[in-house]
């Protein structure tokens, strides 16, 4: 009884310890925090830190052109509202820089991250720029990024996973956007989120690298949008061994009923993996699909769970 009670003790001092060194950092306009931009905030946080920094951000709209870098980790965005908490920025792919040159897709984004371990809640990630070409809200490089319940707004490109070897998970997130509006590279699982399709174009443009086992997989999604009917494709290839994956979705009307595009390259109709299951909807054609893309099996379709494809990332 003894060492039992010894181990209780030892393990609450552990939790209340690790409390404790949880950094606490309020980001408030008015100037009723701890600093009045994200990016002071973000240059508070602790380098190199084996412990989480929470930066609680107050309702507002703060244009900030921010980088979250390699050397901050375990850094947790709370918003006041998802609505009311708007992070953003206006630039965009052929806007010049310093020295004349433009800044491309890239460049273009509102927010970088590159720290490992990144969580944000209830904000707003967007990019204001309009329908001017490419021009992005966000670009996650980082591993382990988890965004929940949190809008993406944009029009081209508005959400980059950019990391070769990142993982990212997208919980009850709302994403809008025209051409390839969910692009990029890294192994992303969206549950249970919106896909908003404006103007036409594609959802997606998966860049998963060759030897991958998993791309991009929405799980009990909707996909929505005020676009003509017949006017967005699920998914094009913008590397050849993209990976796209549909379990349980609700596809509307602005589904095409082709569903999939290789991009101008019929090679790429070998390399890339583009499949469905249980889709639903006026979208959910699978008899009109592109005969190069798939149908799921059921035996098939549970191999598609957040834990095999996050790996030991435990969410």
């Amino acid at each position: 009884m003894k060492r039992l009670l010894i181990a209780c003790f030892l393990l609450v001092a552990f939790s209340l310890a690790a409390i404790s060194q949880t950094k606490k950092i309020i980001v408030s306009k008015d100037g009723k925090g701890d600093c009045k931009t994200v990016q002071e905030a973000i240059n508070a946080v602790p380098d190199s830190s084996n412990s989480e920094t929470i930066i609680y951000i107050k309702n507002g709209v703060y244009k900030e052109k921010l980088r979250l870098p390699e050397t901050k980790s375990k850094v947790h965005f709370v918003g006041e509202s998802v609505e009311g908490t708007i992070l953003t920025y206006d630039d965009y792919a052929s806007k010049k820089d310093s020295t004349g040159q433009n800044i491309g897709t890239s460049g273009s984004s509102s927010f970088f991250v590159f720290g490992n371990d990144f969580t944000a809640e209830n904000i707003t990630f967007e990019n204001s720029s309009g329908p001017v070409g490419q021009a992005v809200a966000i670009r996650v490089t980082g591993d382990r990024a988890k965004f929940i319940n949190c809008r993406f707004l944009g029009f081209q490109d508005t959400l980059y996973t950019q990391g070769d070897n990142s993982r990212q998970y997208y919980y009850k997130c709302y994403i809008e956007g025209t051409v390839d509006f969910i692009f990029g590279a890294a192994t992303a699982v969206f549950d249970n989120c919106t896909l908003f399709a404006k103007n036409g174009g594609y959802y997606t443009a998966a860049a998963t690298p060759e030897g991958k086992k998993f791309g991009y997989v929405f799980l009990n999604c909707k996909l929505t949008g005020n676009a003509p009917n017949g006017s967005f494709l699920l998914g094009r290839p913008w590397r050849p061994f993209a990976k796209v994956v549909y379990i349980n979705c609700f596809l509307d009307q602005q589904v095409k009923s082709e569903g999939w595009d290789n991009w101008g390259k019929v090679d790429n109709e070998k390399s890339t993996f583009y499949a469905e299951y249980k889709s639903y909807g006026p979208g959910a054609a699978s008899d009109k699909r592109v005969v190069w893309s798939h149908q799921l099996s059921a035996q098939d379709a549970s191999q598609y769970t957040v834990s095999n494809i996050l790996g030991d990332w435990k969410i």
